[in-house]
């Protein structure tokens, strides 16, 4: 990290201390405006501008959540601060928050497992919003919600194969995992890097617990990654990446979630998304901050994203949401993808999280 970005916080704002933490400047307009606000009344002003705003800490993109950001404030009056980072980074200010909570709300992170971590460390208060008190905890072998009520799924993600038409024709596509192994593919895949994606963590995740439901062991999965690894050539930080090296002709196949190759198709680039036979599908949620000093605003933001609003403005990017008065904008449903969905073990996923991620750093890393 370099000296500009030590200056600024997860939102983007500079923060200059002097030696002494507060410039003397800063500390006397302070006092000024603390003394000029005792004489006036101006908390109570103060305590008004702060009852109408809300703060989102979202990993999405800012594109997307600007947009639900100005949605909800054209409808509400209340505005909304959204501060951005990737989940482990919100995650860890959640963590360090505990005891003074920043955020109100939380959205998104790449599936419910970091929301399933984060209930264990007490970070997240239960809510029942009433657009989804009658959503199931599971559909099938997709997760919806928290038993508790502690997050609710916005959307889900599915993990399947981007492909370029102009490039692979769908009916040479692989269709199941299993295809990736056919020598053709050799040299042809790209795979974010489990250790930095959650998108690829959760897919060598998913095939262990699915080896170890058929019967077998970890040394099963691990073969299969080997093999795999013979025909990957570029293991991206980033899991967009690889659907952005398909849509430019860069590579023939990349690993990734629907929603990645759906968005480029929509914006006119040549790719589009397989779909393969038993695969990940995990719900991406939203939370309520325990402690928050806002909850009404924050229950209203909340209500808001899994309204037919903000679920339609989800559904604009592409992505498979959960309320089933928007129309889907997808190829592929909610239901369609549900069929496909392999059984997820959630407490062993979280149980071997980083044990995994760790030895796939040491053999592919």
């Amino acid at each position: 990290m370099n000296s500009k970005d030590d200056d600024k916080g997860i939102g983007g704002g500079t923060i200059r201390p002097t030696a002494n933490g507060v410039g003397r400047r800063r500390f006397l307009g302070g006092t000024l405006a603390t003394a000029a606000a005792t004489t006036f009344g101006f908390p109570a002003i103060v305590r008004a501008q702060e009852e109408r705003r809300v703060v989102l800490y979202c990993p999405e993109s800012p594109d997307l959540s600007s947009k639900i950001a100005k949605a909800f404030e054209a409808e509400t009056g209340i505005a909304v601060n959204v501060q951005y980072g990737g989940t482990n980074v919100i995650v860890n200010r959640l963590l360090a928050e505990r005891a003074n909570p920043n955020a109100d709300v939380w959205y998104g992170g790449g599936g419910l497992l970091s929301f399933l971590y984060a209930k264990r460390e007490g970070i997240t208060t239960p809510y029942t919003p009433p657009e989804f008190k009658d959503v199931p905890v599971q559909q099938g072998n997709v997760y919806l919600r928290d038993p508790d009520w502690h997050f609710v799924g916005a959307e889900v993600f599915v993990i399947g194969f981007a492909y370029n038409p102009k490039v692979v024709p769908k009916a040479e596509a692989p269709k199941t995992w299993e295809d990736l192994l056919d020598p053709k593919w050799k040299g042809q895949i790209q795979m974010p890097n489990p250790a930095a994606s959650g998108t690829a963590t959760l897919t060598v995740l998913s095939r262990m617990m699915e080896e170890i439901r058929k019967g077998r062991s970890e040394k099963e999965a691990w073969a299969f990654f080997e093999q795999l690894n013979k025909s990957v050539t570029l293991y991206p930080e980033s899991g967009a990446a690889p659907t952005r090296a398909v849509a430019k002709g860069d590579t023939k196949i990349g690993i990734c979630f629907s929603f990645m190759p759906w968005g480029l198709a929509a914006r006119g680039e040549s790719v589009d998304f397989i779909l393969p036979a038993s695969t990940p599908v995990i719900a991406n949620p939203v939370a309520l901050v325990k402690g928050s000093k806002r909850p009404e605003n924050g229950k209203r933001l909340y209500n808001f994203i899994l309204g037919e609003k903000g679920q339609q403005i989800l559904a604009d990017y592409s992505q498979i949401v959960l309320n089933r008065k928007v129309k889907p904008t997808t190829p592929l449903s909610f239901d369609d993808v549900a069929k496909n969905a392999v059984p997820m073990d959630l407490a062993w996923a979280q149980a071997n999280y980083d044990r995994i991620r760790n030895e796939w750093r040491g053999r592919f890393g």
